[in-house]
């Protein structure tokens, strides 16, 4: 009983698309930054926006790579998983990079199956989509009452409350 309470629980789909959504807002985030910076130091007009596009679309597909790749494999989990509470695990550990590589490139064929492959996620028993069951890896919950089982700190022991001090008047 205490062994389930502690125990990973796989993340669900729902969890895992709200991870998704934050991540999707930060890359966002910084694609319009770097079209800012385009802007102003390229001197890339509106009417040449379809030229900015392609640049654009490379370097949020980079810089998503990276983010993803480096994070899961340093921590098990990219800003949208921890603010949510969960962790990319293989073998009960965050991904070595190349699980997570192999996970960021099995992204597209869970895509590329209409989203099917991330719908797995939803259908499985094991909550597993297809790039988990690509790279390996799994999502789970972060246990809390691992955190919450752990020892108090000890506290500095009371002073002792003994009688007067020495030299005081007792009456």
């Amino acid at each position: 009983m205490i062994r389930g309470m502690i125990a990973a629980r796989p993340a669900g789909f729902w969890i895992r698309a709200l991870a998704f959504a934050l991540d999707v807002a930060i890359f966002l985030i910084v694609r319009a930054s770097y079209r800012a910076v385009a802007r102003r130091f390229l001197g890339v007009a509106a009417a040449d926006e379809w030229t900015l596009a392609p640049m654009l679309g490379l370097f949020t597909l980079l810089f998503a790579a990276a983010y993803t790749i480096v994070l899961h494999t340093l921590f098990g989990q990219t800003i949208g998983k921890l603010v949510v509470g969960i962790r990319v695990v293989a073998d009960g550990e965050p991904p070595p990079f190349g699980a997570s590589l192999l996970r960021f490139c099995a992204y597209f064929a869970s895509l590329a199956t209409f989203g099917i492959g991330y719908a797995m996620a939803g259908l499985r028993h094991d909550k597993r989509a297809l790039h988990d069951l690509i790279a390996g890896t799994r999502v789970e919950r972060v246990p809390t009452a691992l955190a919450s089982a752990a020892p108090p700190a000890a506290r500095p022991p009371a002073p002792a409350v003994s009688g007067p001090p020495s030299g005081a008047a007792v009456m």
